[in-house]
């Protein structure tokens, strides 16, 4: 069997047809049959999640969205961390069942808030004040004020990076950790990626204010969230974009993200133009100047980390 790089376990290759081959292959139980009892798990969790909200009425209104679909700070702050436990719990089931270091899933313990994390964190920044910056540049982008002072804004500061920090990890592990491991077992790591990376850009259709190119970016910036872990070995330098490309967008320039407007950022901002330059209702990573960002973001990734010999 030929090594497999960083972030991917050995594929699975395909004996004489025979009872056990639909469900065990050279790495146990089949990918399809694990990624299943995943899914059960985490569809478990969060019916009970659901449950235990259903006889607290007032913490389940709380964590509600605003009626205007507008991002609250500290509702979205745990509700994200609720979300990161659903998908985080089951992957080391899944890792006791499997017999496999949970590190292999994308989130090494040893490397928790290593130098690749703080590394991601202004990588996130910059890509949002290149894009931001590239739009104003061409007229549809502009600071008008400041939307909170003192500590005020330290708070909603806080809230909104504990909150983004848990939708890196959510976002991450969810569609590229457990599920891009096991399935990448069954199809090789690109077409995992591209199946994974459609459906996490399908889902934010979901989002008040989103349109399919916001949709289709987010699917993009998986693919690039999906590079580092090619050529790191693991998810903390995505977990760090991904968490600071997010703070940064929302509370920090005060833009739309994903079509969702926060309650609380630090500068107002106005976006004025055409869609296909300001984003419209989705915000800027709605423009279609995403994609140029995305690319440079890329290449910086590629330069950053070189290719790593490929090691089973």
């Amino acid at each position: 069997m030929p090594p497999s790089p960083a972030g991917e376990a050995p594929r699975e290759e395909r004996p004489a047809f025979s009872i056990r081959w639909i469900f065990l292959g050279p790495n146990g139980t089949r990918a399809g049959w694990r990624i299943a009892i995943y899914l059960v798990l985490v569809a478990a969790l969060l019916w009970g999640l659901r449950f235990t909200l259903h006889h607290f009425p007032s913490l389940r209104e709380w964590l509600s969205a605003p009626a205007n679909g507008e991002l609250a700070a500290g509702p979205s702050a745990v509700g994200e961390i609720f979300t990161f436990l659903a998908v985080l719990i089951p992957a080391v089931i899944m890792a006791k069942i499997e017999n496999r270091p949970f590190g292999v899933y994308g989130l090494p313990v040893k490397e928790t808030f290593g130098a690749r994390f703080w590394l991601g964190l202004p990588y996130g920044f910059a890509m949002v004040t290149l894009l931001v910056g590239s739009i104003a540049a061409l007229h549809g982008f502009t600071i008008t004020g400041i939307g909170a002072f003192g500590l005020v804004a330290l708070k909603y500061g806080i809230l909104y990076a504990i909150g983004f920090l848990f939708t890196g990890f959510f976002e991450e592990f969810g569609f590229r950790g457990y599920l891009q491991y096991t399935l990448a077992s069954g199809i090789g790591f690109w077409p995992a990626a591209l199946v994974l990376s459609f459906l996490f850009g399908a889902g934010h259709l979901s989002n008040p204010g989103e349109a399919k190119i916001g949709a289709f970016m987010a699917g993009s910036f998986g693919l690039l969230a999906l590079f580092s872990l090619w050529r790191t070995g693991n998810l903390w330098f995505a977990v760090g974009i991904h968490a600071g490309f997010d703070w940064t967008e929302t509370f920090f320039y005060g833009v739309p993200d994903s079509g969702m407007l926060a309650q609380g950022h630090l500068l107002n901002s106005s976006l004025h133009g055409p869609d296909w330059l300001t984003g419209g209702t989705v915000g800027p990573e709605g423009s279609y100047l995403v994609f140029g960002v995305l690319i440079l973001a890329a290449v910086g990734i590629h330069f950053m980390f070189p290719a790593r010999e490929r090691a089973a």
